[in-house]
């Protein structure tokens, strides 16, 4: 079959650049366009050497006038910008978003946590948030594709199929996550300069970061209840991975066996979470360079209480990766293509 033509725009950031690594093994599509703007004219090789050997284009600036020649557009681009091109797409274009503009339903909560107005309400309905193992064929619905952040990602697996089978109490969750450092950009660097980013831990986004937003709709939407829930990031001096470590109290008659049945009965046609023993302590070390998600249910001395292990690499199955398998999904490929 004829490969699908791609333009991916953001090309230069970690998850840009973890893309093209992914893809350019993806036998189904051809990068035809990579997208920029400091970076115009630039070989992709001169942000990672290790694609110096592939044939790439060089880096353009985006041109509306590019989407008659391509069926898929990866926008790994700051918030508010893949909206602006989802303005122009056309019938047969299917735009997959690694940033937030369509994660959340209502232009009125992107205001609230974003801070800006959503340019492109009207695509809103024609959008759909999608965790590939959650969403599953709906995917191919829609021709815009949001891929949840990588925090939420790695909460959401865990927690949609318990609160989904009423297996936990629904107030004073309580999450806190770890992750790399590459999950705050390129930036990071600069933003961190003086806090010894390379040596040291960092909270951040305590109590509002917004990924909130996120988190709240999707669990209040497999629950039909309002969740109450605490969410802290940590930034630390690691380049990639996240591990979440998610504190729940379970309902009445449920056990440590009963939950971890649940989610390997929810996830058992998943080549990509893997639920394991009980009690397993995991390691973002397990799952680097990988789409997977490792989840172990732990006890506490508590026999109502326990906590959730959960561990992802942000750039791939948190980010990239994620949006190749929803690729995978809407266009019926093969759902390891480009992934293992």
């Amino acid at each position: 079959m004829p490969k699908l033509n791609v333009l991916i725009s953001g090309s230069t950031g970690y998850i840009g650049i973890q893309l093209i690594k992914l893809l350019v093994k993806h036998r189904y599509v051809k990068i035809k366009y990579l997208c920029g703007n400091s970076s115009v004219g630039k070989k992709i090789s001169y942000f990672d050497k290790s694609l110096i050997d592939k044939k790439l284009p060089k880096i353009v600036k985006f041109n509306k006038k590019y989407l008659n020649e391509i069926d898929i557009i990866f926008t790994a681009l700051p918030n508010g910008e893949a909206q602006e091109i989802s303005n122009y797409l056309k019938k047969n274009n299917v735009l997959i978003d690694l940033a937030a503009d369509f994660r959340l339903k209502k232009a009125s909560e992107y205001y609230k946590w974003y801070k800006q107005k959503h340019k492109s309400i009207q695509n809103i309905k024609k959008s759909i948030y999608s965790l590939p193992e959650i969403s599953k064929q709906e995917v191919k619905k829609f021709n815009i594709i949001a891929c949840p952040g990588c925090y939420p990602t790695s909460i959401l697996l865990p927690l949609i199929p318990l609160v989904q089978k009423k297996m936990i109490q629904l107030k004073n969750i309580i999450i806190d996550s770890k992750s790399g450092y590459s999950g705050a950009g390129r930036g990071v660097h600069k933003k961190y300069k003086d806090q010894n980013l390379y040596e040291s831990i960092s909270a951040y986004g305590v109590g509002f970061h917004r990924h909130n937003s996120e988190i709240g709709q999707t669990l209040k939407e497999y629950s039909n209840k309002k969740i109450e829930f605490n969410f802290t990031p940590h930034l630390t001096p690691m380049f990639r991975g996240i591990l979440s470590t998610i504190y729940v109290e379970v309902n009445k008659n449920v056990s440590q066996n009963k939950i971890k049945k649940v989610l390997e009965n929810y996830y058992k046609n998943d080549i990509f979470i893997k639920i394991l023993k009980n009690d397993t302590l995991i390691s973002t070390n397990d799952v680097i360079n990988t789409n997977k998600c490792h989840i172990s249910v732990c006890k506490t001395k508590y026999k109502n209480k326990l906590i959730i292990l959960s561990t992802i690499d942000n750039l791939i199955k948190g980010g990239s990766g994620q949006g190749i398998q929803n690729m995978n999904l809407k266009f019926g490929f093969p759902l390891k293509t480009g992934l293992i």
